[in-house]
């Protein structure tokens, strides 16, 4: 038997969260498809576009997944956060290698599909085999595989400038050094994973808000951006690189002050406490 514990009565419904990030993360990745698809004239901007644009589809997504994560983990399982996260990002990079196989203009959209079959096979497998009975499992498990897919798309098109097989699987100057082989997607799958598990673990408790929590999550896929901008330099551009690095920059610092500002806001007192001073001998 499972317990609800209720988490941010009064925020915006799961639902809406859903739809409207999924539905912008899916147009940054269509920008940034889009983007790649001329970035051959050589012109700087096309890879900045599509490097940007992979960052902000990566951003929404890990806000939608943040939503999942609260409404799978109020049902008492709070220590399932981090393997939640494994759990969709695992999920996730099978449908997203899988769809990098596809028409370019098709791979998001394969993705998510192929994601959301595989989630509603292991959420079944969780609540029906391992015999968990939590009500929201099966499409929570579901979303999270879709929201570990669309993330590593974005920061796949953060560090190489497209998401595309060829793209993925060839360097830019030694063809054995490319994202795939140099092993550049685990690294998007751990930034991506502790950005999708760590908000809802650190406001988890009893004053917990959604605004918070969301600027949270939000403030980690910027902070993940950041990490595979500094890679791109060996993919893409050093101004498309740079052009997405400050902007990631930008985006963590400002994200960062408002959610300190929250933190102040929901916090029972605030002290401007002073390290201690080292004992004398």
């Amino acid at each position: 038997m499972s317990v609800k514990v209720e988490v941010s009565h009064d925020g915006v419904p799961h639902n809406t969260v859903m739809m409207k990030n999924g539905i912008l993360a899916l147009f940054f990745l269509y920008i940034a498809i889009a983007a790649a698809s001329v970035a051959g004239d050589g012109s700087w901007s096309y890879p900045a576009i599509a490097c940007v644009s992979g960052g902000i589809a990566a951003v929404f997504t890990l806000r939608w997944g943040n939503s999942t994560i609260k409404k799978l983990c109020s049902y008492g399982i709070g220590t399932g956060v981090p393997s939640a996260g494994m759990l969709a990002f695992g999920s996730g990079v099978i449908a997203m290698l899988f769809a990098t196989k596809v028409n370019p203009f098709l791979v998001p959209i394969a993705g998510l599909l192929v994601a959301l079959i595989v989630g509603l096979i292991l959420g079944w497998i969780s609540n029906s085999v391992l015999n968990m009975k939590i009500p929201v499992m099966t499409r929570s498990i579901a979303e999270l595989a879709a929201v570990g897919c669309l993330t590593l798309m974005g920061l796949t098109a953060v560090a190489t400038g497209d998401i595309g097989y060829d793209q993925i699987t060839t360097g830019l100057t030694d063809p054995y050094a490319s994202y795939i082989s140099a092993g550049i997607i685990a690294v998007a799958f751990i930034l991506g994973a502790i950005a999708l598990q760590h908000p809802f673990n650190a406001c988890l408790g009893p004053g917990e808000k959604q605004d918070r929590t969301d600027l949270l999550a939000i403030e980690c896929g910027f902070l993940s951006m950041i990490v595979m901008a500094v890679i791109s330099f060996a993919f893409v551009s050093q101004i498309a690189a740079w052009i997405s690095f400050v902007i990631a920059l930008i985006g963590w610092f400002v994200t960062y002050r408002q959610f300190f500002a929250l933190s102040k806001r929901d916090a029972a007192a605030w002290l401007d406490a002073k390290p201690f001073s080292d004992a004398e001998e």
